[in-house]
């Protein structure tokens, strides 16, 4: 992947958790696999039950780059939400967004701290927050992901075996089907 790409995922990816913390919800994670360099699209985690679910449905992210043949996927998820979802440990910076960057040999784990400024409060709490994005450290090629992370990343580069003349086209209405948000580019519109 060219920078140009990279900082405009990245970018991407920031922006959107600034929106949707600016609404009081921590975006879902999301994965963007890459054919040749080209985004195929974005698909946005499906509604899940917090556990075993929420650790199949992130690993179940992998069927899109599989189905395309990606080449690269980078997926996106904020540490305390998943761990959250999960039922895991907190590992690294909390709150933080972080982007991991792979391809079937190897990957790179971006980190992208943030401090939580509440812009209004209800009686649970606050309503929505404005992260201010704090220094990130360097990537970490190899950086330990979480179990879900690491069997999206992993299943992203096994080809599916699926009995039907258009798999991209069955695995977009499947996922579709299963709940998760799906958004194609041009290019790989159906």
């Amino acid at each position: 992947m060219d920078t140009q790409t990279w900082d405009a995922l990245a970018a991407s990816m920031r922006n959107a958790y600034t929106a949707g913390l600016g609404e009081g919800a921590v975006p879902r994670p999301v994965i963007m696999p890459l054919v040749r360099g080209e985004l195929v699209g974005l698909v946005w985690l499906r509604p899940v039950e917090t556990g075993k679910d929420a650790l199949t449905g992130i690993a179940q992210l992998s069927n899109i780059a599989a189905a395309a043949g990606a080449d690269e996927v980078v997926l996106a998820w904020e540490t305390r939400d998943v761990a959250a979802l999960c039922e895991s440990p907190v590992t690294g910076p909390a709150p933080c967004l972080n982007l991991v960057h792979a391809t079937k040999d190897g990957h790179t784990l971006h980190r992208f701290p943030y401090a939580e400024q509440p812009l209004g409060h209800t009686p649970e709490g606050p309503a929505a927050i404005e992260p201010q994005w704090l220094l990130a450290p360097e990537p970490q090629p190899g950086g330990e992901l979480i179990p879900p992370v690491r069997a999206a990343v992993d299943y992203s580069f096994v080809p599916l075996e699926i009995d039907h003349p258009s798999p991209f086209g069955v695995t977009v209405i499947l996922m579709e089907e299963d709940g998760y948000n799906v958004r194609l580019t041009e290019a790989f519109a159906l």
